[in-house]
């Protein structure tokens, strides 16, 4: 894997946003009318990922990374669990930047984000649109409202397993184990997924595809290396971010008279900070925090990583059993909110603690990690 050729950090996660865009014949609105128009001509352009393989006209580099598209779709129902359907068996060529576009907003002086609400899917925290000009129309209409907003390209298309969601040309620019891994956490989000819980959703899935890739890559030294500096590189950026919120938030209860002025220059701190941690990396500065950045620039990052430690707390104590993972999760999300956020801040504290020995994870169970249990250290 050549890091240089991948955003090392999720703040890209809307790269593969989860997206269910349903128009019900109730559902009038432009908004649904456009997702789908723009999810029927998706559909449209699929072909079988096996009849492109047996083209002799295919083009060398795409038959390469179709190939390992089956390879690791294999893999994920064999060694990973996940479901054996017909997502990612097709191909569909868009040619253009991007699937859709992402609209992320928050008010000017919070990092709550604005959220919206779908059938079947709840309220998520942004919407996405299939034309690149009307996201940039609908961002400046938020804007005039008063709230801080953010746009970024989709490259990867998810309807949570209720149509057969293919592979997009907009995924061919990755490297390889970014794109095996997109196609796990896809697959994830099809095993456990609940109404109104973003960052739970989003957190499983994530740790489902670090898992995955882990396993993925484990006969090959060099690219599990390349994957843990990555991974240290992401954990960076998002210790740099906490500590923004952590400012942030308190700037806002505050509420100075200069708050714009001391808002714009942690903002920018943010942003420096974030280019010469790529710098020292050897890194180039496209990052979706490298720029203009607002509170909305934030939103995908407290969403997408926030609880994947409280995850791996399950793995470990499942024994690294994926089906015992996700029996846990479900059972989780079963939970009413009030008592799954306390077993995940429990799972939270378990996770940050001394590393555990073998023998004390399995004394510490799946379903006891509330915070009055003690931790599995």
């Amino acid at each position: 894997m050549d890091p240089t050729q991948t955003v090392i950090t999720r703040t890209a996660r809307w790269g593969r946003a989860l997206v269910l865009l349903l128009c019900l014949p109730i559902l009038s609105s432009c908004y649904y009318m456009q997702a789908a128009s723009g999810h029927m001509e998706l559909m449209r352009e699929r072909e079988p990922i096996v009849a492109i393989l047996d083209d002799a006209e295919t083009d060398p580099e795409l038959k390469r990374r179709l190939e390992l598209v089956q390879l690791a779709r294999e893999f994920s129902i064999d060694v990973l669990k996940l479901p054996d359907n017909d997502s990612y068996r097709t191909y569909a060529e868009l040619n253009r930047p991007y699937v859709l576009w992402s609209l992320f907003a928050a008010p000017e002086y919070s990092l709550q984000p604005k959220r919206w609400c779908y059938p079947f899917l709840g309220c998520l925290a942004y919407r996405g649109y299939f034309s690149h000009e009307t996201v940039l129309k609908k961002a400046a209409r938020l804007r005039e409202q008063g709230l801080d907003t953010a746009v970024g390209g989709v490259a990867a298309y998810s309807t949570l397993g209720r149509f057969a969601d293919p592979v997009v040309d907009t995924m061919m620019r990755w490297d390889d184990a970014r794109l095996v891994g997109t196609l796990f956490h896809e697959l994830a989000h099809q095993v456990v997924y609940i109404s109104d819980d973003t960052m739970f959703n989003e957190s499983f899935a994530s740790a489902v595809e670090d898992l995955g890739v882990e396993r993925w890559l484990a006969d090959d030294p060099d690219q599990i290396r390349a994957f843990r500096r990555r991974k240290e590189s992401e954990a960076e950026i998002l210790a740099l971010v906490d500590s923004a919120r952590d400012d942030l938030e308190a700037l806002y209860a505050e509420m100075p008279v200069d708050v714009a002025g001391q808002k714009r220059e942690r903002l920018k701190t943010l942003s420096e900070d974030v280019a010469a941690l790529l710098a020292s990396r050897g890194l180039p500065a496209t990052h979706w925090l490298v720029g203009d950045i607002g509170n909305a620039h934030l939103v995908p990052l407290a969403l997408y990583d926030g609880l994947v430690p409280a995850f791996r707390e399950i793995f470990a104590r499942c024994d690294e059993e994926f089906d015992c993972l996700y029996a846990e999760t479900k059972r989780l999300g079963g939970l009413p909110a009030e008592a799954r956020d306390a077993e995940l801040e429990g799972l939270m504290r378990a996770a940050s603690a001394p590393a555990a020995s073998s023998n004390d994870r399995r004394d510490a169970q799946p379903g006891t990690g509330s915070p009055d249990s003690p931790p599995a250290h």
